[in-house]
């Protein structure tokens, strides 16, 4: 049964943050020489470990993954799968602080997604939290569109809106999953499914990684399977328009990679 704490929930929601945006730096490390479904493979096959520890440790390996809800495992997957393709293209055409920050539009649609679909109860509060991180982005982002943003960055941006809606969305179905499904079974469907769509690239090329190059790729996986754990577990113990505004806390992160690794 699900038992809301919401204090955990928002802590394993901020450090989830803080390791998907180890994972956003191993991307963007090597967004230029390895293609977009080949990052999404190694993100997707890496992850695994971590997953299967994290079922082992729970003890709900391998009955843990059995569901009565495939249905909505492979729409969830599906969302996410699609989601982390656009937000990995994001990262490729924009600054890290530049596509996660447009990635910080997820929580409204999340928020008002939580409404409607899980009859979930905004409060002032709340509103008020995703009116404010709503304008944050709109003030950062419109400097770069009035200046007239090339073409590559504008399609950066447009193919960032439409990963965090796709995230919105699978993120909306964790919560539903969480109420009857294992976190950990939650997850590795969603990295199965990744490596799947990941693997129908295979004819538009891939390249064979070595040294630093495939330590990133590796470093991908890992980091993306224990935040996609931390996230997972922080929708059980609260409701997503609560987690909603503190998604913004996730900016700090990128914001650091850029300026001290990307300089």
């Amino acid at each position: 049964m699900m038992r809301d704490n919401p204090r955990l929930g928002i802590g394993l929601r901020v450090l989830s943050g803080v390791l998907m945006a180890g994972m956003f730096v191993c991307v963007k490390a090597v967004s230029d020489a390895v293609p977009l479904g080949e990052i999404v493979f190694f993100r997707s096959l890496f992850a695994i470990i971590p997953l299967l520890v994290f079922l082992w440790v729970r003890r709900e390996f391998p009955h843990g993954l059995a569901t009565k809800r495939p249905g909505a495992h492979l729409l969830r997957a599906s969302f996410g799968a699609m989601a982390l393709f656009a937000s990995f293209e994001s990262v490729a055409r924009l600054t890290l602080a530049e596509a996660v920050l447009v990635a910080q539009l997820s929580p409204i649609f999340m928020a008002i997604a939580a409404v409607i679909f899980l009859s979930e109860r905004l409060t002032i509060w709340r509103i008020g939290g995703l009116a404010l991180g709503f304008s944050g982005v709109i003030v950062l982002v419109w400097p770069e569109l009035d200046d007239g943003a090339g073409q590559e960055r504008l399609s950066g941006y447009i193919i960032g809106l439409i990963a965090a809606a796709l995230a919105a969305f699978a993120l909306i179905m964790v919560r539903s999953l969480n109420r009857t499904e294992s976190p950990g079974a939650i997850a590795l469907y969603f990295v199965l499914a990744s490596m799947v769509g990941a693997l129908l690239t295979l004819p538009l090329g891939w390249v064979m990684p070595g040294g630093w190059t495939l330590v990133f790729l590796i470093g991908a996986g890992l980091f993306g399977g224990f935040g996609h754990i931390a996230m997972t577990l922080a929708f059980r113990y609260a409701e997503a328009s609560r987690l909603a505004p503190f998604e913004y806390v996730a900016l700090l992160w990128p914001i650091a990679a850029d300026l001290l690794i990307f300089h």
